[in-house]
């Protein structure tokens, strides 16, 4: 769950929890750490060179030469690993020249070196071609993400909006968590959701999740109602020990919300003083795909929301971030600490939080999205408090 960017303003949706350990976001250290690793070989070979002049020895130190181009071979292009072999070889020559090692030895160690640079130029080929494969493969990850996890506005209707999302696999682009914000006739929906399990199957719930939930948002005046039909779709293609978990949410008139909550982690709700509360289902429902074994069918919950209050929907791979303690990830400590009027600076705040906690990586998919009522002629500053907090 591990690149930490916005989803709003109209950008796409991208990896939001980085392996910052991994790497960095510096331009320039990168170069220069590309260049350091692309000169590695050469003062390896220099380092072989300058103690067979010092301690002597013949033909003892000059095999090691073979590590240049071998080493040339994880950093270079083949060209690169074919001068660094070509060096490596007249540096062999010149040495043992210089220490009279017979022709024929010196011969069969410089056959040697000739040997593993045609080797460390092969392996450079074929890594640089598993690498254009593995790009392309990203890309290809990252245009599914796009189509499936649709960027979200910064703004709809009367709310601000942020989101953030982090598959756990270190190369993933996308995972099993799954959100969506619309507008729609009947008001402002949202969904977030985890879907059991990883991998492609996952990600192929979450399209079917996310697939039935926009197109009923807009058909059905019932919140209830498109979520029996994200049921009914679930019911025909999961399989018998498949589930999800959601939340599903509505602004269908000012000053209420109404949420639907299908076995998920609760909300929370931030009122515009900054208190975090946990908005638990007053009757739990079973997770979607699951309604026919339990009998159980979801209620709906309605409950105040005036300008200035905030509401957070989150998988659990958030709150079940553990640091090295084993402890679990504080959320609503988090919340209440970071809390202010723009729910982007709010998330970047809780993710740099979370990142901390964890030691840098995450181990499962995570998402957040912040909604926050606001009112229409708001002025953009951000408050004292606001400020304060972060």
């Amino acid at each position: 769950m591990l690149q930490a960017r916005q989803h709003g303003g109209g950008h796409a949706p991208t990896r939001l929890f980085r392996n910052c350990a991994a790497e960095t976001r510096d331009p320039d250290h990168r170069c220069a750490a590309g260049q350091l690793a692309a000169g590695l070989p050469v003062l390896v070979v220099a380092l072989v060179a300058l103690v067979d002049v010092a301690v002597g020895g013949g033909l003892i130190w000059l095999p090691l030469l073979a590590v240049g181009p071998a080493l040339a071979a994880s950093t270079n292009v083949p060209r690169g690993v074919l001068c660094v072999g070509l060096l490596t070889v007249a540096t062999g020559a010149a040495l043992g020249s210089e220490h009279g090692v017979p022709a024929g030895e010196l011969a069969a160690v410089l056959a040697a070196l000739l040997a593993v640079t045609a080797a460390s130029g092969l392996a450079s080929a074929l890594r640089g071609r598993r690498e254009r494969v593995l790009a392309a493969v990203r890309s290809v990850a990252e245009t599914a993400q796009h189509a499936l996890l649709q960027p979200v506005p910064g703004t709809v209707g009367p709310f601000q909006v942020a989101v953030r999302y982090s598959a756990a696999a270190a190369e993933a682009r996308i995972g099993g968590d799954l959100y969506a914000l619309v507008p729609t006739p009947y008001g402002v929906r949202l969904i977030v959701g985890d879907v059991r399990g990883k991998g492609l199957p996952a990600v192929r719930t979450a399209a079917l999740v996310l697939g039935v939930f926009r197109e009923a948002a807009y058909d059905e005046p019932d919140l209830l109602d498109v979520v029996a039909r994200i049921e009914r779709s679930l019911a025909r293609d999961l399989g018998p020990d498949d589930f999800v978990t959601a939340v599903v949410a509505g602004h269908p008139e000012s000053g209420h919300l109404e949420i639907v909550n299908c076995g998920h982690a609760a909300p929370l709700v931030i009122s515009g003083s900054g208190e975090v509360a946990a908005v638990e289902p007053t009757h739990p429902a079973p997770p979607l795909g699951l309604r026919a074994l339990s009998g159980q069918t979801p209620r709906l919950q309605r409950l105040p929301f005036t300008v200035g209050d905030q509401l957070l929907l989150y998988t659990d791979g958030v709150t079940e971030a553990r640091d090295h303690a084993r402890d679990f990830y504080p959320l609503a400590e988090g919340v209440a600490r970071h809390v202010c009027d723009e729910p982007a600076r709010t998330l970047t705040a809780l993710h740099d939080e979370l990142l901390a906690h964890v030691g840098g990586r995450l181990h499962d998919d995570a998402a957040l999205l912040l909604l926050r009522k606001r009112t229409v002629d708001e002025p953009e500053s951000v408050p004292s408090w606001c400020e304060a907090a972060l």
